[in-house]
């Protein structure tokens, strides 16, 4: 089967390419996936510069989650069976034409959602509703700040938000990516390119943001601190900016705020039974059509190099959905 494989760790993308290697066998516990989708997101590319916190032992095939079709089921699978409509993830192995998946990380399709988007749908809003229902608690009738709005995972955490009846703030650094996240469902929308603070203080009447929601480090984050509101919640989701940021305790004490880490895989593997209850959750909405991710581009697989550059320039506005 052709998969794209990573052979060497380098700051570019020089150390893959695609290859021919065996089909996998499902072992216990697993199935294997005829992939129709498979979704790219940022981990994916920092995992190829080795500066992911997870680094797979060298060579390994890329790609975080996929959709597909059941080919075949391990010793021991009971809930699955070939022909199903799956999604799923194993942290690498999705970008070929067959993956072996944990039976653990594996959910049906609903009827109402294709399989590009089912590829594209799991991390990010499985990221969004551990952000904001079990590690900031966000109310109806709270402020949502969505930084990297445009992004998969900025766009699930909009979507999110307003599920639970916030009022949603969403930045960005281009006014063509605000438009359609507005047309997304977020209630306002700031260019951060000319700064945001003082802008949050006039959209919440001088309070701030009860909740902020940052994949992307660096200066947002600074500026973040100064527009957060008395007893409120910064989420620390990524540093797509490429800084990691600091912050002087002496701000959450006087500003009466907390900094809260988000690692949504992680949280399901401490807590399985949470795990579980979150996974039920996203895809019942999903199901009910009140989620559903936003499709930038569905490239080929022997496209993975504007695949990655579409992310690499921050063009992406969504997800971009590899097609083995």
């Amino acid at each position: 089967m052709r998969a794209l494989v990573c052979d060497t760790l380098t700051d570019d993308f020089s150390g893959l390419s695609l290859k021919d290697i065996p089909v996998p066998e499902a072992g216990k516990g697993e199935v294997l996936v005829r992939v129709s989708a498979a979704s790219v997101n940022f981990p994916d590319l920092l995992m190829s510069h080795g500066k992911y916190q997870m680094k797979p032992e060298l060579p390994f095939t890329q790609g975080m989650e996929c959709a597909g079709i059941v080919e075949a089921v391990g010793e021991g699978v009971t809930e699955f069976a070939p022909g199903d409509r799956v999604v799923g993830g194993n942290k690498t192995g999705a970008f070929a034409e067959n993956a072996v998946l944990p039976v653990g990380g594996l959910s049906r399709v609903p009827e109402t959602m294709e399989l590009a988007e089912a590829a594209a749908y799991p991390a990010a809003y499985l990221t969004a509703y551990v952000a904001l229902v079990r590690r900031a608690n966000l109310q109806a009738g709270e402020t949502l700040l969505v930084h990297g709005a445009s992004g998969g995972v900025g766009m699930a955490a909009v979507d999110v938000g307003k599920l639970l009846g916030a009022t949603v703030i969403a930045t960005s650094a281009s006014d063509k990516k605000l438009d359609t996240v507005l047309a997304h469902g977020a209630d306002y929308v700031i260019n951060v390119s000319q700064g945001f603070r003082d802008k949050v203080k006039t959209l919440t009447a001088g309070r701030g943001a009860d909740v902020i929601f940052d994949p992307v480090g660096g200066d947002v984050f600074d500026e973040s601190v100064r527009c957060i509101a008395f007893d409120g919640r910064l989420l620390v989701v990524g540093f797509t900016s490429g800084r990691i940021p600091e912050v002087k305790v002496n701000m959450p004490l006087i500003k009466g705020f907390s900094v809260v880490g988000v690692r949504a895989g992680e949280y399901g593997r401490r807590f399985p039974q949470r795990g579980k209850e979150n996974m039920e959750a996203i895809w019942k909405w999903a199901a009910e059509g009140k989620t559903r991710p936003r499709i930038h581009a569905e490239l080929p697989l022997e496209e993975w190099r504007e695949a990655y550059r579409l992310l690499t320039d921050r063009e992406v506005v969504g997800k971009v959905v590899l097609r083995p």
